[in-house]
């Protein structure tokens, strides 16, 4: 049993951020929205522009780098919005700290990388939290109960879908987009989330085989790939995945097909019920019609939800849903993934025992 700094009961949560690019804003507008239980008190980014930006919206002072932050902002949890191969250098500055950890996805582009920066923060007994919003989408919280309770008796076939377009103006405007070392490439960074629905929806997986290429941006990594997936309850399945469809982004999905079930939810982002019928009716069926919902943003809307599970956490009052140790289920099939595709073969996991 791991334990951790006593939960805070007599005042706010203080958050602090750390990077200010694309994905802050849904940060901020989310802890905006407790602002009865937390409060913003620190921003930071190396980009003196962003950081003053960041700090004139939310009223925040900014720092310019994240030791200073450490040293002289009072803040509970550290939130890290910086790219992805800059998440593991700076959870473990954090943790060893004394400070809580909230990462955006993906957690890591490397396992090891990943592992050591769950084991910094239980070293520190200071809590790990993954950023995957999307599993609050009403959507998908229906699916997840249909899967749960069985509906689809045995599961034959699951796929999945995302198809988004990222221009080569996307990849120029930061030196670090389309990088191995600091950003990962369609499955790693556009398709995370999708990828993280791999094992929390339908369970653990057994082997997969990928493919990936770059076929029309001038990245080191993969813009199309395609996998297939083995899951140890049997099930088959594929994802596939490109960053090339004309004009605009046009689907993200999953589909379900089982014994008693078949469900697609699907849209641009994970939501709208497509498809939703069983053998025998729930009253998780009343719930469909009100769970679909109109967006162009990829992100859903899930952060807000995401962080009321954070606050109650650090106020002792839940557990993580999403912990570093959640964390590492979808960088494990991600990096098996990359395995695959660079070696041209299956790969079985776990990826150690």
């Amino acid at each position: 049993m791991r334990n951790f700094a006593p939960a805070i009961l007599d005042r706010k949560i203080r958050f602090a951020l750390v990077g200010c690019g694309r994905i802050a804003n849904n940060h901020f507008a989310a802890i905006a929205q407790h602002k009865d239980r937390c409060e913003l008190v620190g921003v930071c980014d190396i980009d003196p522009r962003r950081r003053e930006e960041a700090a004139g919206n939310t009223d925040t002072r900014p720092y310019a780098t994240l030791a200073d932050m450490l040293a002289n902002c009072e803040a509970d949890a550290f939130i890290i919005c910086t790219p992805s191969g800059l998440h593991p250098e700076q959870a473990v500055q954090i943790a060893r700290a004394g400070r809580h950890v909230i990462t955006e996805k993906p957690m890591a582009t490397r396992w090891e990388d990943g592992k050591r920066m769950v084991g910094a923060c239980d070293a520190a007994g200071v809590r790990m939290f993954v950023v995957k919003q999307n599993r609050r989408n009403a959507t998908l919280q229906l699916l997840k109960s249909a899967v749960e309770k069985k509906r689809f008796g045995r599961i034959y076939m699951v796929n999945l879908n995302v198809f988004w377009t990222r221009p080569d103006e996307y990849y120029n405007s930061a030196s670090w987009r389309g990088t191995w070392e600091y950003d990962g490439g369609a499955f790693m960074n556009q398709a995370s989330h999708y990828v993280d629905l791999i094992d929390w929806i339908i369970g653990p997986v057994e082997s997969l085989q990928a493919y990936t290429a770059t076929l029309a941006r001038d990245i080191e990594v993969e813009d199309t790939g395609v996998l297939s997936i083995r899951w140890r309850n049997g099930a088959l399945g594929s994802m596939n995945v490109t960053m090339l469809t004309y004009p605009r982004n046009l689907e993200g999905s999953i589909t379900i097909l089982g014994e008693t079930g078949t469900v697609k939810i699907g849209g641009v982002a994970v939501n709208e019920v497509q498809q939703w019928e069983f053998a025998k009716p729930d009253p998780d069926d009343l719930k469909v019609q009100d769970a679909s919902y109109q967006t162009t943003s990829v992100y859903g809307f899930g952060h807000p939800m995401y962080y009321d599970n954070v606050i109650k956490v650090l106020r002792g009052e839940a557990e993580p849903e999403t912990d570093g140790r959640e964390g590492l289920k979808s960088l494990e099939v991600l990096v098996a993934a990359y395995m695959s595709a660079r070696d041209g073969k299956r790969v079985a996991l776990p990826l150690e025992y």
